[in-house]
């Protein structure tokens, strides 16, 4: 028995080598890929990727299993090697169409967390520059938090979370590149509102100190004094040894102002949140 499964797999090994070396020579006696097993064309395609260097090339192979061979396990894991590959080859729509087809025809498979996260790269790894649409970020997020929220025992779902975090940040940037243009230009109330935007959505981003200090610019600049102390008051309690928080400092001294809480207006209803724990 022992040398009956050995003598199979010297001739599955002779077998292989004959296709590589037929696909890779590309000559009039390389047979139809029907003649090979589901096996020798897949690592036909891991062969083009690792070794070659050949996405496209690897694509043809994987494609062809799944064609050839649906419903096989070879062919489920030629259709995760395709979303793989189109990823890595740039081709984010294309794996985003793999991932999602894995994932449809087996949703409960262990490589299924695989799939959703590379559903949620073709979508991370598209976000472009700050001053860019960030519509992809939005997609990104949610398809980050999926895999987050379903499968948060995978190896995936650590990495889905610093990446949510970091494309959150993403978000908040562009709105603090917005309104800096808005208060560059002297519109004011334009600005407050993208700053007010990152200090109620965005207040576990590293914009958040600069967003505040940005709100005591432009309500000085429209003569709102209690707004500007009460942003300097949130400022100073969570952001003390912020530089921003020095020139806010600076800022409202120079008015003969003082960070503190004053007035009924959504800054000190922040205020109280943040630092009185008062929610109602």
């Amino acid at each position: 028995m022992a040398g009956k499964k050995r003598t199979a797999r010297i001739l599955g090994a002779v077998t292989l080598a004959l296709f590589l070396a037929a696909c890779g020579g590309g000559t009039p006696k390389e047979l139809p890929l029907e003649n090979y097993t589901p096996e020798q064309i897949y690592k036909r395609g891991e062969y083009e990727l690792e070794v070659s260097k050949d996405p496209e090339g690897a694509l043809r192979y994987f494609t062809e299993v799944e064609r050839l061979y649906p419903y096989t396990e070879w062919s489920k894991r030629a259709l995760i090697m395709q979303a793989f590959t189109y990823h890595e080859n740039k081709e984010y729509e294309d794996a985003r169409a793999a991932a999602q087809r894995f994932l449809d025809f087996y949703p409960g498979d262990k490589d299924a967390p695989y799939a959703k996260f590379l559903l949620a790269l073709s979508y991370y790894d598209q976000i472009d520059e700050v001053g860019r649409d960030q519509g992809l970020t939005f997609q990104a997020l949610i398809a980050l938090r999926d895999v987050i929220e379903e499968y948060p025992e995978s190896d995936y779902a650590k990495s889905a979370m610093l990446k949510f975090d970091m494309a959150f940040d993403h978000l908040a940037a562009k709105e603090m590149e917005i309104g800096r243009y808005y208060l560059k230009g002297k519109h004011y109330t334009a600005a407050i509102n993208r700053f007010r935007v990152v200090v109620e959505d965005f207040q576990t981003t590293t914009h958040t100190a600069e967003a505040l200090h940005r709100l005591v610019e432009s309500y000085l600049a429209l003569g709102l004094t209690d707004e500007a102390q009460t942003a300097g008051a949130v400022l100073g309690y969570n952001y003390q040894s912020s530089p921003f928080y020095d020139d806010t400092f600076r800022l409202l001294k120079g008015q003969g102002l003082a960070p503190e809480a004053k007035g009924d207006n959504w800054l000190n209803t922040v205020y109280r949140q943040m630092i009185k724990g008062e929610w109602l």
